[in-house]
């Protein structure tokens, strides 16, 4: 899979038979404009976890933030392969898209601010986040972020 121009797998024996796969254009576009996402961890006992949470597309990667004591966070610290997921819940429209991979905290403070910045313009003023240490920082709190890579 090239960066950026990742391939897309279609289950035809699932679809109709006319469904082509979705171009990655629009694609991608689906990913800048969904709000709510679904992020699928595993439990340290292997049980499943499934939150719905916030997620930006930025720099052709998806990233979404956690505080580290949520159980997400403590299932990321012992196993990184996630699925992030996001689409609609209408079965004659609409558009699944599924990204598998690792999630990495993201630490740079430069990166970070970005990251920040694209949070608010998404999400509005009340996903402002200060930038310091390593994290997102709001109303006292601290909030790691991650890369699904």
């Amino acid at each position: 899979m090239a960066p950026g121009n990742p391939t897309a797998h279609f289950g035809a024996q699932f679809s109709e038979p006319r469904a082509t796969p979705t171009e990655w254009v629009d694609a991608r576009r689906r990913l800048e404009e969904a709000e709510v996402f679904w992020l699928s961890t595993v439990r340290p006992d292997g049980r499943p976890h499934v939150t719905p949470l916030l997620s930006v597309w930025h720099d052709e990667s998806a990233y979404f933030c956690t505080g580290a004591t949520e159980r997400k966070a403590k299932n990321l610290a012992e196993n990184a392969h996630c699925i992030l997921t996001t689409g609609s819940n209408d079965l004659q429209e609409g558009l699944d898209l599924v990204i598998e991979g690792d999630a990495e905290r993201v630490v740079d403070d430069v990166v970070l601010q970005r990251l920040a910045d694209a949070w608010e313009a998404k999400y509005g003023s009340d996903w402002h986040f200060e930038v310091d240490d390593g994290a997102f920082h709001a109303d006292g709190h601290a909030a790691l972020v991650f890369e699904v890579a």
